[in-house]
Formats: C-alpha cells, structure tokens, sequence
C-alpha cells in the first residue's frame, strides 16, 4: 500500500512538473543590426553619424529577439519583437514563406518587417519550422510542423507584454498555408491576414515544386501524394475552417509563383460558407506585392487593428439589406 501511495504522489509530482515546464527555452536580444546585409540600404550619415534613414526610425521603438522554443518535444528557432514602452499589447504570430533556408527567417527581416508591425503596438513572433534555421526536427512541409505554429499561442502566455486573449495570425505564401491549416486546429486566433498563398496544391503549376519540394519534403509523398496534398490543400476543407475568424486575403495578379485564382477559388469558396473574408487582388503585382508595398502594408495593420486592437464587431454574415 506504501508502495502504490508513492507511486501516485510521483506521478502527481511529475504531471506538475510537466505542466509548468517552460516552453520558451531562451530569448537573447539582437541590438546591433550593422553587420547585416541591408544595414547600408536603411542608414545615412548625418554629423559624422550613422543613423536610420527617416522611414525606418522605427526599428529604434522596439526590442528584437532570437528565440528558442518547445514544439513536439523539439527546439524550434524563431523571433520576437515587441515594442519598448512597457505594456500589454495584442499579439500576432506571423508564418514565413518558403522552405528550409529559402525565405528563412533573418535578424534583419525581423527588425524590418515584423518590427513594421510591432511599432503599432503588437508583439510578434515568428517561427523558423523544425528542421530550419538551426531548429531540431525535419520540416514536413504543412505536416505536423504546423504545431510549431499552433503552440505559439502557448508560447506567448510566457511574454510578459504579451495580452494573450488577443492573437492573430499573418501569413505569407507558404506561410499563408499554415495559417489556413492552424485556424482549423486552434480557437486562440481571432483574426488572419494572408497574402500570395496557394489553396490547392492538386494542380501542380510548377514542375519544380513536386521534385524539388513536395516530394522531398512531405513524408511517405510517392505512396499517399493524393491525400497529402489534399490534406494541405485549404479549398477541398473548406467546411473546417471558423465562422468567427474574419480573413483579409491579398494577391498580386501577376504572382508567377502563386496564381492569383488560389485566393479567387478560394474566396468563392468562403463565400459558400459564409467564411467572413475581404479579397483583394492588387493589378500587376508581383508574389511580394512591391509594387504596392505602402498601401498592402496599410491594409494588413488596419484589418489587425480593426478586428484585434479595437475588437470592433464581426461582419454580419446573413445575407441582410433591402
């Protein structure tokens, strides 16, 4: 009877132990961005003295951090940034394009662009995947590392700055992906931004992507390549997806790498399911959008601000009016 009375309180005490494990394993701040490769494009001299040029004064108004975290039992890198005035901002997780080094993410990219959305009052962070940038693990492309994704919600309880009960998520091209895959395996998203992202991976456009990516990368890809692909493919799931989660699309109609009908299609299908979306497609620009890079970024911080920063109402989606 000892015997088992001990067992269960070291059971009890293991459980705790579990439970309050951290899942940020460490957070070391990045303040010298001179050595990157853009730090000559964004700086000038004035008075003997190096300095941001005046669109990117912001990146001095918030804190950038390399991060490691616990997915899966794995150590998955990623990034940080939050503003420097103290205080609780809402939160947005932001998923990186591409696949293993190609469109990983950098300091300086960091500092750049999540750093352009935490200026206006967010904390954001961003993961690298597992088997990327230094992380543990193999990336499955939209497989089981899209929990590195999800359990950034987890993650965030352990920023301090962090107001947790207002997240959302932004992603791009890839990243676009796992974010349609995460909002159908987490109810801590209240809002999405996806731009250049692809919805249907069954029709394949680009030779190169199969042999170079899907098959590489997707397990088992030769026996299950059907089912796998459906599986990422956000249009043939459409059903899954939250009717409280509004999601602003954006694409360039000349996007080579991604056509811009996948956020068409998919729209049409939203539509069908009264999926709370706005579309817009932007006339002659590219997978980055660069031909309108001030009004795209524009877009994205008003729809983050209007549904998480001033939690207005969701779009009334019962067909209504005279």
């Amino acid at each position: 009877m000892k015997y088992i009375k001990h067992l269960l309180l070291v059971l009890m005490f293991s459980n705790c132990q579990a439970q309050t494990e951290q899942l940020l394993k460490s957070k070391t701040s990045v303040s010298d961005l001179s050595n990157t490769r853009i730090y000559e494009r964004l700086t000038e001299e004035v008075d003997g003295e190096v300095v941001w040029k005046e669109k990117y004064k912001y990146i001095d108004s918030v804190d950038l951090h390399k991060i490691t975290y616990l997915s899966d039992g794995l150590k998955v890198n990623g990034f940080l940034v939050k503003p420097k005035k103290e205080g609780k901002y809402p939160c947005v997780i932001y998923n990186r394009g591409g696949n293993r080094d190609f469109g990983a993410l950098s300091s300086s990219f960091s500092a750049l662009e999540l750093g352009r959305i935490a200026k206006e009052g967010y904390v954001v962070i961003a993961s690298q995947y597992r088997g990327n940038g230094g992380s543990e693990g193999q990336e499955e492309f939209w497989g089981s590392d899209v929990n590195d994704v999800t359990i950034l919600t987890e993650v965030l309880k352990e920023v301090k700055e962090a107001d947790v009960s207002r997240i959302g998520m932004f992603g791009w091209s890839r990243g676009g992906m796992m974010t349609y895959i995460a909002l159908t395996k987490t109810d801590k998203v209240k809002v999405a931004v996806v731009g250049g992202a692809n919805s249907d991976l069954t029709i394949i456009e680009r030779k190169g992507m199969e042999s170079g990516v899907y098959a590489e990368l997707i397990p088992d890809y030769e026996n299950n390549k059907e089912l796998e692909l459906k599986k990422r493919s956000a249009i043939h799931w459409v059903e899954k997806f939250p009717k409280d989660v509004p999601i602003l699309l954006l694409h360039g109609n000349s996007d080579w790498r991604v056509k811009s009908s996948n956020s068409l299609k998919l729209a049409l299908e939203f539509e069908k399911h009264r999926v709370p979306y706005r579309l817009k497609i932007f006339e002659g620009a590219d997978h980055g959008i660069n031909e309108f890079k001030n009004e795209m970024n524009d877009e994205v911080i008003n729809w983050l601000d209007k549904y998480l920063k001033n939690e207005e109402p969701l779009p009334d989606m019962e067909y209504h009016g005279r």
